[in-house]
């Protein structure tokens, strides 16, 4: 298998292993790209990891990965509760789309509830720490090899 898989993070996802890490664990955003990389080469495909604390900056990775890439995973931050921009762009890309997120948003505040990006998302995670990142990653390798 030869394809390329963008996994995307929005804002504060640079902060990982030092913001709130007893929500969101100990191991930094380099530490899960680390595991990434290491899960995509044995699966046979290659990963291309983005950070942004900027909206339009994520919505253009989205639109480049509809020439590069043959499924996202995305972690959109609060960007999740917010941006009809975002879920425009990945309602405009062909590939495969992960939603991904480190806490469980259900047991968190009401406002966090609501995803725009899960009406989008070919599946969502949600609650798995950052392991969530690898089991998108395994799904979407599943998934892209029976295309």
């Amino acid at each position: 298998m030869s394809h390329t898989i963008f996994i995307l993070n929005g804002p504060n996802l640079n902060l990982l292993g030092k913001r709130q890490p007893d929500i969101y664990g100990a191991e930094t955003l380099a530490d899960v790209e680390a595991r990434c990389r290491a899960l995509a080469e044995s699966l046979g495909v290659t990963v291309a990891f983005f950070q942004s604390n900027h909206e339009g900056v994520i919505i253009d990775t989205i639109h480049r990965a509809r020439e590069e890439a043959a499924a996202i995973i995305i972690n959109p931050g609060a960007f999740t509760h917010t941006s009809v921009a975002i879920l425009d762009a990945l309602n405009a890309y062909d590939g495969l789309v992960f939603e991904c997120h480190i806490s469980n948003v259900h047991k968190r505040e009401p406002f966090r509830h609501h995803s725009y990006v899960s009406g989008r998302a070919d599946g969502v995670m949600a609650g798995f720490g950052t392991e969530g990142y690898e089991l998108c990653l395994r799904r979407a390798c599943s998934l892209l090899s029976k295309a």
